[in-house]
């Protein structure tokens, strides 16, 4: 069928990597399973099951030749995709025929090519991660002392800086990488296990000896790379582990969405304004826009990533006994789409990051706006020295700043409270003494100095320790 006949996701069209669409793909997939069902024949046959040399050596030669024809067709008839590539990969190397998949179920292979799927999913996406925390420390530092409105309750609050705003979007980021390094350090491989988790089958093989049924778990275990099998399972691992996977994906996915939403608004504003590029094309309509679709995409694939994570504890909870099958259709959608999308969020976020535009001008005006009535208890001081109760300072305040702000909203007057309050015998302030208090980087705290510190003690050791060379992904429309 022609490709523009029949549905792609968008994911794979527009959004994710090339890298993590590979590591979902079914070559990748059915690769591994081969590996795992060499590593089972291997293992088996080092404890004293019979299984020739040359068994093996085939079953070497033909880990990613896979003839994904003749798998649709065994899978027509026998309607079971596991022993469809049983069969396909006898086929090949048919020394082994008679060993492949010896003493297994079909978890074996699905379950533990998951684990570790899902394990280096989560490297990609950490390498990702710090390629964006890279771009947002260059600009952290860059923006440092810059004095900017920060706000709460959406309102304006006491000053910032910009560098400072970037190192709140970063830590989120921080936060992320340590939960999803604990979780790959501590993630079980499912290992050998049998039909209901029992190792049954095993035992058998193995002559009874239970001894042997454990050193088996082992050595297949250290050979896909992992330091231990789950100690118990059914016929699946507990997919309470897809939950605390899915539940470090959707954490990144959320952080990178807090960073579009400041960002959206601060567009809105004119003070900050994501990549925009030469003949890039905000409307169609109207020519004049340039619309933050970066961040909006971050904000709709994030919102999409966020509604899977609470899937992944509902197909937990129904696992009823040693296992159902209706985990397996979702899990084929839920945690690949997990990991495509929130790759696809990064690869955004590192965009927008590495080519923020910062206009000065505008946030020093909407300081300007603002500065005046944030700087009230100075102005309070200043007239006290000058002979005046604070009580009086106060009221003579608390009456010119709503005068002056009724103006700005009602008439579109800019702020006009410190001419009110120098032209205002009662204050008795001199507009020179009013003005010095004004300055705007007397008002940000220690901000540049708290962007200072978070880079050179928490960012900075991590970019230092990543050995990742990083790498710019096209973003497509």
């Amino acid at each position: 069928m022609n490709s523009h006949a029949q549905y792609s996701t968008p994911l794979a069209e527009r959004y994710a990597s090339r890298d993590m669409l590979a590591l979902w793909s079914p070559q990748r997939r059915h690769g591994l399973w081969r590996r795992l069902w060499l590593a089972l024949a291997e293992a088996e046959q080092s404890l004293g099951v019979p299984i020739p040399d040359d068994a093996l050596a085939q079953m070497r030669s033909h880990l990613d030749d896979i003839d994904f024809a003749a798998v649709a067709a065994y899978e027509k008839r026998f309607r079971h995709d596991v022993m469809a590539h049983v069969h396909a990969f006898g086929d090949v190397a048919p020394a082994a025929k008679g060993f492949i998949h010896y003493g297994a179920t079909s978890c074996f292979v699905t379950d533990n090519a998951e684990l570790l799927l899902m394990r280096e999913g989560l490297a990609l996406l950490r390498a990702k991660v710090v390629d964006a925390l890279r771009e947002l420390s260059a600009f952290a530092r860059a923006w440092r002392a810059q004095p900017a409105l920060g706000y709460t309750h959406l309102q304006p609050a006491q000053l910032t800086t910009v560098g400072k705003r970037a190192a709140l979007w970063m830590q989120d980021l921080v936060l992320d990488l340590a939960e999803l390094d604990h979780r790959v350090a501590t993630l079980p491989f499912r290992g050998v296990k049998g039909t209901t988790g029992t190792q049954a089958s095993f035992l058998e093989i193995l002559g009874g000896d239970h001894a042997k049924v454990r050193e088996l778990d082992r050595r297949v275990t250290r050979a896909m790379g992992f330091a231990a099998s789950i100690p118990v399972s059914g016929q699946t691992y507990t997919r309470k582990i897809d939950a605390q996977v899915l539940a470090v994906v959707a954490g990144i996915a959320t952080s990178a969405a807090k960073f579009a939403s400041d960002l959206r608004m601060l567009q809105a504003f004119g003070e900050i304004e994501e990549p925009f590029e030469k003949e890039q094309i905000g409307s169609s309509a109207m020519a004049y826009k340039r619309n933050p679709m970066r961040c909006e995409r971050i904000n709709s694939l994030a919102r999409f990533v966020s509604s899977l994570e609470p899937n992944a504890n509902q197909t937990h909870a129904v696992q009823y006994f040693e296992r159902t099958l209706d985990d397996s259709a979702n899990r084929r959608l839920v945690i690949p789409e997990s990991f495509l999308a929130t790759d696809a969020i990064l690869v955004l976020l590192t965009n927008v990051a590495g080519g923020l535009e910062v206009h000065p001008a505008r946030i020093a005006s909407r300081v300007a706006d603002e500065l005046p009535f944030m700087a009230t208890e100075e102005l309070i001081v200043r007239a006290v020295r000058a002979g005046r109760s604070r009580q009086d300072a106060h009221e003579v305040i608390r009456q010119h700043s709503i005068a002056a702000a009724r103006a700005m909203k009602d008439e579109g007057r800019p702020n006009d409270m410190l001419d009110r309050l120098a032209g205002d015998a009662a204050f008795g302030v001199a507009m020179d003494d009013i003005r010095a208090a004004l300055d705007a980087s007397r008002f940000v705290g220690r901000a540049p100095q708290q962007v200072d510190e978070f880079l050179a003690e928490v960012v900075d050791p991590i970019l230092a320790a990543s050995s990742h060379t990083a790498t710019r992904e096209e973003v497509r429309v």
